[in-house]
């Protein structure tokens, strides 16, 4: 299995709002709605600082009741294979690829989706994988169950869910990367 990270190469690789001041994060997503308008970036509303940091502490909280090993407050993001529709996020995308065997699993956390819609209040369809977040070990048999979401879903058609989210909650792999 492969682990996909998309940047905007004029930005670079693993630059995350959250690690910034919640002012100053914003400041960043101004400037790129205004440098970028043709981004999908800049399509995000104006509380998605908030938002973003709300999901991450709910992302945390239950990574650490499955006993998850966390060094950041705030996780890398990445997703299960190739998806289509993320590479077309950005004006000069590039991407990094990495085999998840090169991470601790302890430190790698997973959801059937984005992570937003997936704890979001306003999605409430029933399916089993919404507001939930997974190990390594459960993220395989969700995978065995429903496959890849950008194999049946990279258009959007039938839900949110158009990739899987995996959250790196360690830098370690990670500064091997980033330039």
């Amino acid at each position: 299995m492969y682990l996909y990270h998309y940047y905007d190469k004029t930005i670079g690789a693993f630059r995350n709002l959250s690690d910034l001041p919640i002012e100053q994060a914003k400041s960043v997503l101004d400037t790129i709605k205004t440098t970028k308008p043709n981004s999908q970036t800049a399509q995000r509303h104006d509380n998605y600082v908030e938002y973003r940091r709300n999901c991450e502490r709910i992302l945390r909280t239950e990574f650490a009741k499955k006993g998850g090993q966390i060094s950041r407050t705030a996780p890398h993001y990445m997703v299960v294979e190739h998806s289509p529709w993320l590479y077309s996020w950005y004006e000069n995308c590039e991407y990094i690829k990495i085999q998840i065997e090169e991470f601790d699993i302890n430190t790698i956390s997973f959801t059937y989706g984005d992570s937003m819609p997936t704890f979001s209040d306003k999605i409430n369809d029933g399916k089993e994988y919404r507001k939930k977040l997974y190990t390594y070990k459960e993220i395989l048999d969700i995978i065995k169950k429903y496959g890849l979401p950008q194999d049946w879903n990279n258009d959007g058609k039938f839900g949110p869910e158009r990739y899987i989210e995996v959250h790196i909650w360690s830098d370690e792999i990670i500064k091997k990367y980033v330039k």
